[in-house]
């Protein structure tokens, strides 16, 4: 797009972007308030098993089917993915071949009895603390038909409400049974309605930013979108800390009342996005996509200036020309990216640190009140090092900060790793974690979003919605496998709980990598720029 220095226009843009970021801060506000729960959560649904074996086996069966259609789900959005690559008959045979294998694979899951041993209670902890994330891969993996026929407003408007709902259902599963099914799995079900939710914000936000926003005040208008993710997340590690110190970090009233209270917390910042974004206009690109130049001319008078409107008017319906063109249109390299980039994302292990410190602070034998607390530190540091990348962003380019953060981590993980093993936990543990998630929010975390709004063209701009579905797919295979190594007796007798950490060090060295060898710099190119790189 073409700048202008019209005041009012700046003050018209930045106005939208911070409704359009409210979708992030929800983002980081209903995937970190579980970060406070895991313990209380461990106790009311999984720990009381072991009192009752009918009850128990009755969970395991509901646990084991909810994994199962699940899986059935996924499939289902990946073949439809696929045959959108591929073609038809292409597609299904992939799908057919990937629907195979796991089948062979749910077999032996269902084959186990259903008792409740280690195992069994490790991985049901992870998918209850990890279930989210399904929600999350199943609104990625529609964000691009979602955008397509309802729009970027409107797909915002359907997030908020997933929101809302799922705060009330994950405080009040009980009452809120309408699936009858066994409390917890009634949790699991209303937090995977949260997470469709968060999987449609995270592709529509950065999204929305990036079709209003200038190209000069793009990166910086889209990181802040991940400012508002992680601004979400300090919130609610705020708002957990509250409600544990209001009881002070009285465990029986956690366990029973007070994780009720986190989810519900959520429906005060969902119902403001929800009634703000009657307030805001369709983004012009989706406005001339749908044959509404008008409308859209009318968004740009504002956003660039009336002497500019037009030549960009003029932009946006060259580039969409091709609105149909297969998502192959490019080349395979420019979609290999977006996924990499988001695998890479999740594989180097944030979210293990988001979701779980107060977990691996009593590991370092915090009580529960210091490791809440520890958790705000961690927040801190990931929102003021976020600022950072905001800032550098689109002075220092987006390949120098992911080669160097994701070095960072490589290094904090290692040196954290090895503080478990030799159990020397204490300050050293803390600062490795802070210079971890330190790199990750000077890097990883919002230049990612950056590149993935930057990358695709405009007449595939939907095939962002298969690097945000894996990106979740990664996510979800971390936070799940997590407590499965973390609380698994024999890995703890050798490593002391270091085990997987060193696995995430690996991870970022690689990542390091493959932006040096793959990634091209967008740093102040236009969107039509950017297109011509792929059409190379």
């Amino acid at each position: 797009m073409i700048d202008t220095n019209d005041q009012g226009s700046r003050a018209y843009i930045m106005s939208i972007t911070m409704v359009a970021t409210l979708g992030g801060l929800l983002f980081g506000y209903d995937t970190a308030v579980i970060s406070g729960a895991v313990k209380s959560l461990q106790g009311f649904f999984i720990d009381s098993l072991h009192q009752n074996a009918q009850v128990a086996s009755s969970v395991i069966l509901q646990y084991r089917i909810s994994v199962g259609v699940v899986v059935a789900i996924i499939l289902y959005a990946a073949g439809a993915i696929l045959v959108k690559l591929y073609g038809r008959k292409k597609g299904f045979i992939i799908t057919l071949t990937i629907a195979l294998l796991t089948v062979l694979a749910l077999i032996k899951f269902f084959d186990n009895p259903l008792t409740l041993t280690e195992e069994t209670a490790n991985s049901l902890k992870g998918f209850v603390i990890s279930s989210a994330l399904v929600g999350c891969i199943i609104g990625g993996s529609i964000g691009g038909f979602v955008s397509r026929k309802m729009g970027r407003k409107k797909g915002l408007v359907l997030a908020a409400l997933l929101f809302t709902l799922s705060a009330v259902g994950s405080a009040i599963p009980e009452k809120m049974d309408i699936f009858l099914v066994q409390p917890v799995i009634s949790f699991m079900i209303y937090r995977i309605i949260g997470g469709i939710g968060v999987g449609l914000a995270s592709m529509l936000s950065p999204m929305y930013i990036a079709e209003i926003a200038p190209a000069r005040m793009r990166g910086r208008l889209v990181s802040w979108n991940q400012f508002a993710i992680i601004f979400g997340m300090l919130i609610v590690y705020f708002v957990n800390y509250y409600i544990a110190y209001s009881h002070h970090g009285n465990d029986t009233w956690l366990t029973n009342t007070g994780w009720r209270w986190m989810f519900a917390s959520e429906t005060i910042p969902a119902s403001l996005f929800l009634v703000l974004l009657f307030f805001v206009p369709e983004t012009p690109r989706y406005l001339v996509l749908a044959g509404e130049e008008q409308k859209a001319e009318s968004v740009l008078n504002k956003v660039v200036g009336r002497i500019h409107a037009g030549t960009v008017l003029a932009e946006i319906r060259d580039t969409l020309k091709e609105k149909s063109v297969p998502w192959l249109s490019f080349g395979g390299m420019v979609i290999f990216i977006g996924i990499m980039l988001s695998v890479f994302q999740q594989f180097v292990g944030i979210n293990v640190v988001l979701y779980y410190a107060p977990e691996i602070f009593r590991n370092m034998g915090s009580g529960t009140d210091t490791a809440l607390l520890q958790t705000v530190i961690v927040g801190t540091i990931n929102l003021l090092f976020t600022i950072l990348a905001i800032m550098t962003v689109d002075r220092f380019g987006r390949k120098p900060l992911q080669i160097i953060g994701a070095l960072g981590m490589a290094v904090s993980m290692f040196s954290l790793g090895f503080t478990f093993y030799f159990q020397k936990m204490g300050m050293a543990a803390l600062i490795f974690m802070l210079t971890y998630v330190a790199s990750f929010a000077m890097s990883w975390g919002p230049v990612t979003w950056v590149l993935l709004s930057e990358i695709f063209p405009n007449s595939i701009r939907g095939a962002m919605s298969i690097a945000v579905a894996a990106q979740w797919v990664a996510n979800l295979i971390v936070s799940w496998t997590f407590p499965v190594m973390n609380d698994n007796s024999t890995l703890i007798k050798i490593f002391h709980h270091g085990f997987s950490y060193w696995i995430y060090a690996l991870m970022g060295i690689l990542a390091a990598w493959f932006v040096w060898k793959l990634v091209p710099e967008t740093k102040g190119k236009t969107l039509e720029e950017i297109q011509k790189i792929w059409r190379r």
